[in-house]
């Protein structure tokens, strides 16, 4: 006889996002995984980068999520490359993610990074940093009405 298969299916506790981390100033950095919310960001703000697309939204008041969060999505095509290479370009545009939202991020926005083929890997890191530092200023000052 064979042993029983154990049960692999996830719970509805495992919904929502994938992972919060507590930053230095007491903010939520949060990571977006439902497709609403990378297309409610698409139809807002953008900010092109020569190595990314920063796409950004301010959250309504009525959403589920916390508004001390800042909640980050990362999305690369097939246009990037293979696996590999949109694993890289990935992990890059995340590291970034890490070092300059919890400075210059909003909490109660959303911000998407949409990698871009063969510059989001190649380029060199500080710049990428400097270029999201641009970005969220453009974002943050642009569309203010008086």
């Amino acid at each position: 006889m064979s042993a029983p298969k154990a049960d692999n299916t996830k719970t509805a506790e495992a919904e929502g996002p994938a992972a919060v981390s507590v930053c230095a100033d007491g903010s939520e950095l949060a990571t977006l995984t439902e497709r609403r919310d990378f297309l409610a960001a698409a139809r807002a703000r953008r900010a092109p980068a020569p190595a990314f697309l920063l796409q950004a939204r301010k959250r309504r008041e009525t959403e589920k999520a916390p508004s001390a969060q800042i909640r980050i999505g990362f999305t690369c095509s097939k246009k990037v490359g293979n696996a590999v290479a949109r694993n890289r370009a990935k992990r890059r545009l995340r590291a970034i993610a890490q070092d300059i939202l919890p400075i210059h991020g909003k909490p109660g926005w959303d911000y998407v990074l949409i990698g871009r083929a063969e510059k989001t890997a190649s380029r060199d890191y500080v710049d990428l940093k400097a270029d999201l530092v641009r970005a969220l200023n453009q974002i943050h000052t642009s569309r203010q009405k008086p």
